[in-house]
């Protein structure tokens, strides 16, 4: 069984932080991917750093740039994975990348090597559904999921046509615009959640703008799962280089609000 499948089928509301890999340092990933999972983390988003980013707001792409900028490489990301699952082997990792480093190694190439690394699936952000053909059947037969991204936008029928042919999760964007900090979820979020749940057994996690322990709780009372990522960048970059204590506290916090969730 995928790790992705086995995390969500405990009943448990899951917690997936998401972080940039090279960012502080590709040494520096590995622990903090560690931290993350010792305060409670059930599957880590690894973002790939890409230079043209199209959904992602000024905290997650400033980090992405400074790793680019420290010498991050493709075989930097697959060190990552491979030293982390030397120590860890239950936790799930999701790539979370565009498609122009995947297309650029080549769609099966890339994803061998991130299934040999430990990678459990793939988000990849800027290919819509109608074109996922060259994708789908690499990452199936190698036992990964795609995971599928549903917007508020999303008209009823293209979102039923998606989670017909989605595996392990539902990704709902919470609100409309790029992931970033906010100081409120939107009001749509919780009906937004019912009606795909309403269309699938799969479950529904839930990302983009949530930013505080208390947002994370309230999303985990009608979803399945909870995204965090640019609370989780801005603190670890607000807070370098001793960054450990105050990342470690928001982490376990997120993690507390969102298990408490649990039915």
């Amino acid at each position: 069984m995928n790790r992705i499948d086995r995390t969500f089928a405990s009943g448990r509301k899951v917690f997936i932080p998401y972080i940039t890999a090279g960012y502080p340092s590709v040494a520096e990933t590995v622990k903090i991917m560690h931290l993350l999972v010792s305060e409670g983390a059930d599957i880590l988003e690894l973002g790939y750093p890409f230079s043209d980013p199209t959904a992602d707001g000024p905290v997650i792409q400033k980090s992405s740039q400074q790793a680019l900028v420290n010498g991050f490489k493709r075989e930097s990301y697959f060190r990552i994975l491979e030293e982390f699952r030397g120590q860890d082997s239950e936790t799930p990792v999701i790539i979370f990348s565009y498609y122009n480093p995947i297309f650029n190694m080549g769609v099966e190439a890339f994803a061998a090597r991130a299934a040999a690394a430990g990678a459990d699936g793939m988000l990849i952000v800027d290919v819509p559904f109608e074109e996922q053909q060259q994708v789908r059947p690499i990452l199936d037969a190698l036992g990964m999921h795609l995971i599928q991204l549903i917007a508020p936008t999303t008209p009823a029928a293209r979102a039923k046509q998606i989670v017909e042919q989605a595996s392990g999760f539902i990704y709902q964007i919470a609100r409309r615009g790029v992931t970033g900090v906010r100081s409120d979820l939107s009001s749509d979020a919780a009906e937004n959640a019912a009606a795909i749940k309403a269309l699938t057994d799969l479950p529904v996690a839930l990302g983009f703008g949530v930013s505080s322990p208390e947002q994370a709780g309230a999303i985990a009372k009608y979803a399945d799962g909870v995204v965090v990522g640019s609370a989780i960048v801005k603190e670890l970059s607000d807070r370098l280089p001793d960054y450990e204590e105050a990342l470690a506290k928001l982490v376990r916090e997120l993690a507390e609000a969102i298990h408490s969730g649990d039915a």
